[in-house]
């Protein structure tokens, strides 16, 4: 599967707290995840990590991370 800008999701890290800016299920703005530091790393290195939102519970598989993109396996940008 090639991951293209549509699979990719932003995030930000701020000490050692991450978050995204705009849920991409509820869009609720400023989530601080409960993703954690270690996770990030083993994401970085392409291990498979499940992230779910705090705010509703939306379950996001991410396959891959760099230091600005989580990379996933679900289309999550120009959903109709």
């Amino acid at each position: 599967m090639k991951l293209t800008f549509e699979y990719t999701w932003p995030y930000e890290r701020m000490m050692n707290d991450i978050y995204i800016s705009e849920c991409p299920f509820c869009k609720q703005d400023n989530v601080l995840t409960n993703f954690k530091k270690e996770q990030l790393a083993l994401a970085k290195e392409g291990i498979k990590q499940l992230l779910i939102m705090p705010c509703c519970h939306g379950k996001l598989t991410i396959l891959n991370a760099d230091d600005d993109y989580f990379y996933t396996d679900e289309k999550l940008r120009g959903q109709q």
